[in-house]
């Protein structure tokens, strides 16, 4: 049986647009190519940082929440420190309570903007 996985990871804030893009798409193809399902994905574009991390003190967050074998993680985690662009990260497996949380805290998002339509 396949994990829940969240994983957040934050971009050097000297990214362009193209460049940050490229960087989600490496990870996003990455999980999918072992084996990960993606559940949901959320950019949360450039972010103060709570300290400076590498003497920068903002950076590009993304987050990816997917289904995969515990063994993708170490692998994932891998490729996030090779990764020059990649300043921090952080990788937690989803209890049922944590993946019920995230639906619902997804559906808050998504309805006032049907409302509206």
């Amino acid at each position: 049986m396949l994990n829940q996985y969240e994983t957040v990871f934050i971009a050097t804030p000297v990214l362009s647009e193209a460049q940050m893009k490229e960087t989600v798409t490496k990870f996003r193809d990455f999980i999918t190519e072992n084996g990960g399902e993606i559940v949901h994905e959320e950019s949360w574009g450039l972010r103060k940082l709570a300290y400076p991390i590498q003497k920068k003190t903002t950076g590009f967050y993304h987050l990816i929440e997917f289904k995969a074998d515990g063994a993708l993680i170490d692998k994932l985690e891998t490729q996030y420190r090779r990764d020059e662009r990649i300043i921090r990260f952080l990788t937690v497996k989803m209890d049922k309570h944590h993946v019920e949380y995230a639906q619902k805290r997804r559906k808050v998002k998504v309805e006032p903007k049907t409302m509206e339509g």
